[in-house]
């Protein structure tokens, strides 16, 4: 008899998942550097700050995750990184 095993991956495209592996103070240095990999070399980041501007419709059809992330880059300039999934 085979057993399925339980899965030990997480799906960063969900909103658990990126949450839960960029979305806290204790891996904001992991956030730093993934967002620093997709950034041009004049964006790259010295830091960030979390905000939770979550929206939750009012239907399953209207809910949807929103991710903002202020952004600070080594040169001062500031901005916002925003990762949507609808």
């Amino acid at each position: 008899m085979v057993f399925p095993l339980p899965d030990k991956y997480i799906d960063l495209l969900t909103d658990f998942g990126f949450k839960r592996v960029f979305g806290t103070e204790p891996n904001k240095a992991l956030l730093i550097d993934f967002l620093n990999t997709l950034l041009p070399p004049h964006h790259q980041l010295k830091n960030v700050t979390f905000k939770n501007p979550e929206f939750l419709g009012n239907t399953l059809v209207d809910r949807r995750a929103i991710f903002d992330i202020y952004c600070q880059s080594e040169t001062g300039e500031r901005f916002i990184v925003e990762m949507q999934k609808a």
